[in-house]
């Protein structure tokens, strides 16, 4: 066995599978997509380390376990339109697209946009219906919208009022959120309606996406 396919069985097997992931067709996909075609050169012999990577002066690519279980959430089906937000170097996005009908993969660097273009291709299932957008992340991506899933690839200071506006009925928007001081958590919010329900479900950390920190408090 090659020794990056042996990374990725471990990978399910130790980081997924022991923290509750017990979705067959997203741990079978994780288990195909090559993570270390969607890092730096540099980090490629790490791409499987149970934590995040940095992949830019500014942005971090999301540990494998935290990752499954918002995808895990996010219950994705093979007739859902999904947004991702922060697509980075377009990991996230691939293995999405094995999972949805179609994957919008918006990145607001124009650096990682193309290389998330250049690791994509070739890949099956991503090179064909993962349309990769360049554009502010804060504002989702009206073009495409109403989502049926988005998926902040990333952490949030708060609640995504753009993004969720951008939700279909029925639509789920997941991220890890700050809920106290050096806390996080996995939410689900939920679309039914006029109304959008929040639920968090598990404990976890990653570096906030630009643009979704709260503003710095200040004491006199």
């Amino acid at each position: 066995m090659a020794v990056n396919e042996s990374a990725r069985v471990k990978m399910v097997e130790n980081q997924l599978r022991a923290n509750k992931v017990i979705d067959e067709r997203l741990t079978e996909v994780m288990r195909r997509v090559e993570r270390e075609r969607f890092v730096p050169i540099a980090k490629r012999s790490v791409a499987y380390a149970d934590e995040a990577l940095q992949i830019s002066a500014n942005r971090w690519l999301m540990e494998p376990m935290l990752f499954a279980r918002l995808s895990q959430l996010a219950d994705v089906r093979n007739s859902d339109l999904v947004l991702v937000v922060g697509a980075g170097m377009g990991y996230g996005a691939a293995v999405l697209a094995s999972l949805a009908s179609a994957v919008v993969a918006l990145e607001e660097d124009e650096d990682l946009a193309a290389a998330a273009a250049a690791a994509m291709a070739g890949i099956d299932g991503a090179s064909d219906n993962v349309v990769i957008e360049n554009g502010e992340l804060t504002k989702g991506w009206d073009g495409q919208a109403p989502y049926d899933v988005i998926f902040v690839e990333g952490a949030i200071d708060g609640r995504p009022n753009t993004l969720l506006a951008q939700l279909a009925e029925g639509g789920r928007l997941v991220a890890m959120e700050t809920v106290a001081s050096n806390v996080q958590r996995g939410v689900l919010y939920l679309k039914r309606g006029d109304s959008i329900a929040r639920r968090e479900v598990f404990d976890g950390s990653t570096p906030v996406l630009p643009g979704f920190a709260s503003a710095p408090e200040f004491s006199f």
